[in-house]
């Protein structure tokens, strides 16, 4: 009896190092040294030298604190974008930015301040402007090294920043552009004010929270009526009072008219029943909607009241304010206060009139530039000043003098109380009460904003430039209309905030930042001087010394020269807008630096920036270059827990990206961003990610079999005349892959890779392709055809995954490339997309094996049932009779082999109707599978069992295949 031969050792098994467990936190640190000793990103700027730029331009973070989850969503999809287009045949060089400036890195020196109870106003300014400077650089190191743990590729050891000398001079150069073109000029107007820091902020500085304010009835005595009004009512209507409702009493000093709606009824009521001590008394008249009457006097506690007649409000012309006869007022309240149209008024809350304060109002404002004339002819020719910045009135304001708005911790101050007091005093509280509403905070102290009156800075948005209608708004308009939007949706939205927006408002007043860099005349503050070599001088010091060299003592003097007398100018002292300065980035990073380009192929950040960073960037462009300075825009949304809800730390339901990659690695995070729906809020969570590491697991454990099927792969190439039909199959999916891919990348829905490749690779591949070519792999001889096209379809299988997943797992395909081409010196981002040949497209081929597929998936489904119903446990046990009575079906089976894609032993192959009880599945008609045991022997090599076995008598436990097979081993 022959000894019996261990086969084992004969079969062509995968063999690779690449391990299954990925262990990325501790093997992407290595890769990233890795890069860091070859210097990758210099080497891959030398290798594209020359090729066409794709400058994806990076929106700048605050440089103070760590990265958030949103972070990590935005530089993940701008590293995807700038690797996909390195990748196929662009130079993509990416230069990080950070803005420096502005309110939230000033605010953390000033806790620091607070702390150490110092005053920020006993240090020299440039001393605190160092300590600013500082505290950014320290964060701005922070963040890189975080960036480049999450695999972003980019320039960061010469990034862009707002505070370096260059950018400086060139933002104050920017503005000066505005100032020589007469965009620039000062206003007073109502803005968005921090009492607790003392400053006016941007929109996107502004967060809104629940807050609790006063609300109170005001009663304002008419004074007026126009010559129309019905005599019978005259003295009814001069005998009444028009009430208002406010939620900030504080204003009502303000108050210099009211506003009403042409559409809304109103009448006249007169109260009949009311407790002695009510401030409502019997007889009062009241002016008010008459929607809204109900409400009002149930809060005005009035007991009885009757409505007298209709009211026409615009046959009132004007009102006194509650103020105007008091003692100690000094006349400060003698005015008109008219009664005019608004379009702002509703009846969804209050008496259907709105007390109008221009100076603490954006309605407010609007409705005094319409009406400029009719305040004038009231005694109101200017927008009134009655709070300081600290939130105190003026000493000119009569009867309040001293109180503030709040107290220094953001909390409720003695104005409210104070004007509520006066009203009941004078007899114009009508009713008081408390409500709960979303109210303006800033986003850094989270103290409640007001609206106030301020001598600004701003940027016109209507003056002609350059021509007749040559405007800033038409201009955006225009750019607006030429650029790219992604999704579409991004540009109706900034289109809107466009069309409607004020003026730019860009002076803040801080420390820390570009100052704006004019000069207007003392004794007439509309005349800004327009000097080109003043500003020369200003640029060439700033150039050199920084922004700080405008707080030099000696500056005024430096900058005019000779030819003005520095007694007859002021210098400005205010701030820009830190929005100002990252809207100028282009013109100090894009346009300055060679390795970039003006204008950018794309802007990408979240969708909150249609009203900053896109906004801005396109405003201060088309102001002093008549275009955007993009040719496209894409938008994310915000990245919310599994359960939808916004991330906070008092919920407790925050995601950081660092704990991820600590517990993960980069790459499933990476893998989450380009499989997410970024356009829209994404999800994200302990779940969620496991269901992503899952994913990412079958897809590296694919990628392991086609390494280890490769080390049999000796580098023949096989032409695809001559490949068995499968592997022509394969070459086809690539070509449609290559085409997904790339169409894909160029529209940056990476949502469709991932989808599209994971399917592929987990379905198409590992439970198809492979599944059914493992036993030729395996089995077949060294020389067999078959064999040799699987492994050169696999090769090509590899090189194209690996290619099209480089820049989404940069660090698993970098892991892949060297375990297959190990090589000091190269990197898997080196390459380009490869090129897929014309002829490989099949579309005919594919449409065949699309039913040889269905009928396998029938089989397969009863050889499921075989074997969990134990009948079989291999499916190389069976022999399946398989009825085929549909006619398309029984022509794509012609020549191919049915026990081979159905990895069984053997099948037969029956046309006709498949007999009662057979087995079918309701999408694949005229398939029908009665499952039978495979007869005869079981090769000891390949384990299919066949009558054949035995049957050479060199080998009588092999198959005949399997025989030959060691025949030319054995012989080799």
């Amino acid at each position: 009896m022959t000894e019996e031969r261990d086969y084992s050792e004969t079969l062509y098994l995968p063999k690779t190092d690449f391990p299954m467990r990925a262990g990325l936190p501790k093997n992407e640190p290595k890769i990233l040294k890795r890069w860091e000793d070859m210097n990758l990103y210099k080497a891959l700027r030398e290798r594209s030298a020359g090729r066409e730029k794709y400058v994806l331009h990076d929106g700048p973070p605050y440089a103070n604190g760590n990265l958030h989850i949103g972070h990590a969503l935005n530089k993940i999809l701008k590293d995807l974008i700038t690797r996909s287009f390195q990748m196929r045949g662009y130079d993509s060089n990416y230069v990080p930015g950070w803005d420096c400036h502005g309110l939230p890195i000033e605010w953390k020196i000033e806790e620091k301040y607070r702390k150490k109870g110092k005053n920020k106003d006993a240090v020299p300014v440039k001393e605190f402007r160092q300590e600013c400077r500082e505290f950014a650089q320290h964060w701005i190191g922070v963040q890189s090294d975080e960036f480049k743990r999450l695999g972003v590729v980019g320039d960061f050891e010469t990034p862009y920043r707002t505070m370096t000398f260059d950018a400086e001079a060139r933002i104050a150069n920017e503005l000066m552009k505005f100032a020589m073109s007469g965009q620039l000029f000062q206003g007073s107007k109502p803005v968005m004010w921090s009492i607790v820091e003392k400053t006016a902020l941007a929109e996107a500085e502004v967060e809104y929270h629940d807050h609790t304010s006063f609300t109170i009835w005001v009663r304002f005595p008419i004074t007026g009526l126009h010559g129309t009004v019905d005599p019978d009512k005259m003295d009814d209507l001069l005998d009444a009072d028009v009430v208002i409702w406010t939620t900030t009493p504080w204003t009502i000093p303000g108050n210099r008219a009211i506003c009403f709606n042409p559409s809304i009824s109103y009448g006249l009521y007169e109260i009949t029943e009311a407790a002695d001590d009510n401030w409502g008394k019997v007889g009062d008249k009241l002016i008010m909607a008459d929607t809204l009457a109900a409400e009002v006097f149930k809060a005005a506690r009035v007991d009885g009241y009757e409505r007298k007649f209709d009211v026409d409000p615009s046959q009132i012309s004007e009102c006194a304010h509650p103020f105007a006869e008091e003692e100690g007022a000094d006349g400060y309240y003698d005015f008109d206060v008219p009664m005019l149209p608004g379009d702002h008024v509703t009846e969804e809350a209050g008496t259907g009139f709105v007390h109008t304060a221009p100076g603490h109002g954006a309605d407010d404002y609007e409705v005094f530039v319409a009406n400029r004339e009719r305040f004038e002819e009231c005694g109101t020719p200017e927008i009134p000043h009655t709070v300081m910045e600290d939130g105190a009135y003026f000493p000119h304001v009569p009867l309040f003098q001293g109180n503030y708005i709040l107290n220094r911790k953001g909390g409720e101050g003695t104005t409210n109380g104070a004007v509520i007091d006066k009203l009941v005093e004078v007899g114009s509280l009508l009713a008081r009460g408390k409500i709960k509403h979303s109210y303006p905070h800033s986003w850094r102290s989270k103290a409640p904003l007001i609206f106030r009156n301020t001598p600004q800075w701003f940027i016109a948005m209507d003056r002609n430039i350059d021509g007749e209608g040559d405007t800033l708004r038409k201009r955006a308009l225009n750019a607006i209309d030429a650029t790219r939007f992604v999704p579409k949706s991004g540009q109706t939205r900034l289109r809107s905030m466009i069309e409607t927006r004020p003026d730019w408002v860009i002076s803040r007043q801080r420390a820390w930042g570009v100052p704006i860099t004019i000069f207007i005349k003392k004794d007439d503050p509309t005349v800004v001087l327009q000097d080109s070599s003043v500003n020369s001088r200003i640029f060439d010091a700033f150039m050199k010394e920084g922004a700080d060299a405008w707080f030099a003592d000696d500056a005024k003097e430096r900058f005019l020269g000779a030819d003005y007398d520095a007694e007859e100018w002021t210098q400005v002292t205010d701030i820009l807008d830190v929005w100002f300065d990252s809207g100028s980035t282009h013109a100090f990073c894009l346009e300055q630096r060679g390795d970039m380009k003006w204008p950018a192929d794309l802007y990408l950040e979240g969708s909150d920036q249609h009203r900053g960073w896109f906004h801005s960037s396109l405003l201060e462009s088309c102001g002093t270059r008549g275009r955007a300075p993009y040719d496209a825009v894409l938008t994310h949304g915000f990245t919310m827990d599994e359960q939808g809800r916004k991330m906070s730390k008092s919920i407790g339901n925050t995601i950081a990206p660092q704990d991820i990659i600590k517990q993960y690695g980069a790459d499933i995070l990476r893998m989450w961003v380009a499989s997410a729906d970024y356009s829209d809020d994404q999800r994200i969570g302990p779940e969620i990610l496991k269901t992503i590491a899952d994913a990412y697991r079958k897809m590296r454990n694919t990628i392991r079999w086609m390494l280890g099927s490769l080390a049999h792969f000796d580098g023949t190439e096989i032409a695809p005349s001559d490949m068995p039909e499968l592997e022509r199959l394969m070459l086809h999916r690539i070509h449609e892959l290559d085409h997904m891919v790339r169409d894909a990348y160029d529209n940056f829905d990476f949502k469709r890779i991932m989808h599209e490749l994971n399917y592929f690779m987990g379905i198409e591949l590992s439970a198809f392709y492979f599944d059914v070519r493992k036993d030729a792999l395996y089995c077949d001889a060294p020389s067999s055809m078959r064999r040799k096209a699987a492994l050169y379809v696999i090769h090509e299988l590899f090189i194209h995954l690996t290619a099209w997943l480089a820049p989404i797992l940069p660090f698993t395909m970098e892991e892949t490339w060297q375990s297959r081409y190990p090589n000091a010196d190269d990197s898997v981002h080196f390459r380009q997309f490869p090129d897929v040949p014309g002829d490989w497209k099949d579309d005919e081929l594919a449409a065949k094996w699309d039913k040889v597929k269905a009928l396998r998936r029938v089989v397969t489904g009863a050889l499921e049932v075989e074997r969990r119903e134990k009948r079989i446990g291999s499916s190389l046990e069976a022999a399946p009779k398989v009825y085929v009575s549909d006619e398309a079906i029984l022509k794509a089976m012609d020549g191919i082999d049915l026990a081979e894609i159905s990895i069984t032993s053997q099948a037969e192959l029956i046309k006709g109707e498949a007999p009662e009880g057979a087995f079918t599945i309701e999408e694949v008609a005229g398939v029908g599978v009665v499952p039978a045991l495979a007869e005869g022997k079981k090769c000891q090599r390949s384990w299919k069992i066949l009558p054949e076995v035995g049957t050479d008598p060199a080998y009588p436990d092999l198959s005949l295949r399997d025989a030959a097979a060691i025949r030319e081993i054995d012989a080799a």
